[in-house]
């Protein structure tokens, strides 16, 4: 990928907000990730301590959510106008196509993902406004409640795509480090690569 100036310099690095925003995301999904496969367990246990645990969890993760849902929309904005550096040449185009449609993949789980969810907690049996870390209100979606069902599936079912798609790219980023050697993982590590 060029930019559209020939002038400007061609980056080997993501810009500094790019990678920010990259593992703040990162670390808040995969912590949303854990709360959604764990939460079951805290809510169906008779012990009320544990289902006390379970609504803390709920509450958490709604409210990371909506931040995800914040953060990714600015990090596709800062994208649209940031383009990334070049992929390295020796990739070849199957490598690279599966690096855009991963890269465009994750995008729309990251904003699919805590969407559904919104919607699933606006069509729920109780809905009210989501606390966003107590300090203030998010109201809920206008859906039809009929729909719950529908979001409630199509967020577990997101969820699960976006467990593989963490996979697969940790899988992608370890095997440019450690067998192609090119580097790729210091374009998005916020020390440089250095450690």
């Amino acid at each position: 990928m060029t930019y559209a100036n020939p002038d400007l310099p061609v980056r080997s690095r993501y810009s500094t907000v790019a990678i920010w925003l990259h593992w703040i995301i990162a670390l808040l999904l995969i912590g949303n990730l854990v709360g959604g496969l764990t939460m079951d367990h805290w809510l169906d246990s008779p012990d009320p301590a544990q289902k006390a645990i379970g609504f803390v969890i709920i509450g958490l993760h709604k409210a990371v959510g909506l931040t995800v849902l914040a953060l990714s929309l600015a990090r596709l904005a800062w994208r649209l106008g940031n383009p990334p550096p070049p992929l390295p040449g020796h990739m070849t185009p199957i490598e690279r196509v599966l690096a855009k449609v991963t890269h465009w993949g994750f995008y729309a789980l990251m904003l699919l993902l805590p969407l559904s969810g919104w919607a699933m907690a606006s069509t729920g049996k109780r809905v009210s406004p989501i606390s966003w870390f107590g300090l203030f209100n998010v109201p809920p979606l206008p859906i039809d409640r009929a729909f719950n069902g529908v979001f409630h599936e199509s967020h577990e079912v997101l969820g699960y795509v976006a467990i593989a798609t963490i996979v697969l790219h940790v899988l992608a980023a370890l095997k440019h480090q450690y067998f192609d050697r090119d580097s790729l993982l210091a374009r998005m590590w916020p020390s440089g690569g250095r450690g």
